[in-house]
């Protein structure tokens, strides 16, 4: 499997062509934001597909992004700003480093796009610590990619890539404007806090679109910390509006949620892919 990222969330014509671009790998989900300004983009397929759908999908997202005009409010770096290859257990473990190696090397060579690895193929290096400070950051941090040229294209960027177990991405919609709250929400509960969440990365946006804040997280180990302990960490704070799921994420990782709108891993092999994206309104 794999979650490749582009930085784009409001054209539907560009996300579509660039979806379909992942061939030969099956797309389960598309989950687009036009306030994150991203889209997400859940594949599966077998082992030597993989590479070549980042590379094919990769390809088409430099040709219709542009990275100097847009607009969105998650990091990034590249117009395809991350390509995570994702194995679910030990035995596809192997398999998923080579994929991942394979298409940051093509993806450098054939697309001229300097690629960062992150993660265990990079000694732990977190795409954090790639995209401080975005892409002039980046630029300015005299960080040699692993693959490919060494000049950033201000309109490409560079892409990051890994091998890594399911990561799951889940947003918190407050019910509430005001930003700062859902910025110290953010604080409280991250990892790295005094009295944080084991596994939990998070940050604090508005959404102008829904007139919201929003605490939007990855979690690295849903087994750690349930995302139902994040949403009651948040009901501390401040009413919850909305549970939102960025792509898919396994069925066990979403008990206790109190809702069934969400699509699973397991749900999405056996389906086709829906349009739009994956919210639910909070359970009472």
């Amino acid at each position: 499997m794999a979650v490749p990222n582009v930085s784009e969330g409001r054209d539907q014509a560009a996300i579509a062509v660039i979806g379909r671009a992942f061939a030969p790998a099956k797309l389960l989900d598309t989950h687009s934001d036009p306030d994150h300004g991203r889209s997400v983009f859940t594949l599966a397929g077998r082992q030597g597909e993989i590479a070549q759908a980042l590379v094919n999908g990769a390809r088409a997202a430099i040709e219709r992004i542009d990275l100097t005009t847009h607009a969105g409010d998650h990091p990034r770096v590249g117009a395809i700003d991350v390509a995570p290859v994702v194995y679910m257990d030990e035995e596809t473990h192997g398999a998923a480093c080579a994929e991942a190696l394979t298409a940051g090397a093509l993806i450098g060579e054939d697309l001229q796009v300097p690629v960062y690895l992150y993660g265990e193929l990079a000694g732990d290096r977190e795409r954090a610590e790639i995209r401080k400070g975005g892409l002039e950051g980046l630029a300015r941090s005299g960080l040699e990619p692993d693959f490919g040229p060494r000049e950033l294209d201000p309109r490409k960027g560079a892409v990051l890539v890994a091998a890594r177990p399911p990561l799951i991405a889940f947003n918190i919609d407050i019910a509430t404007d005001d930003v700062q709250l859902a910025k110290d929400i953010a604080a409280e509960i991250r990892e790295s806090a005094e009295n944080g969440l084991p596994g939990v990365r998070a940050i604090g946006v508005y959404l102008p679109r829904r007139g919201r804040a929003q605490v939007s997280t990855n979690v690295h180990d849903y087994r750690r910390t349930p995302l139902s302990e994040i949403v009651r960490r948040v009901e501390q704070r401040a009413d919850v509006a909305a549970l939102e799921l960025v792509g898919l994420a396994p069925e066990a990782a979403l008990t206790g949620l109190g809702t069934t709108g969400f699509r699973s891993i397991e749900d999405a092999l056996g389906s086709e892919p829906p349009n739009g994206s994956n919210e639910e309104e909070a359970p009472a």
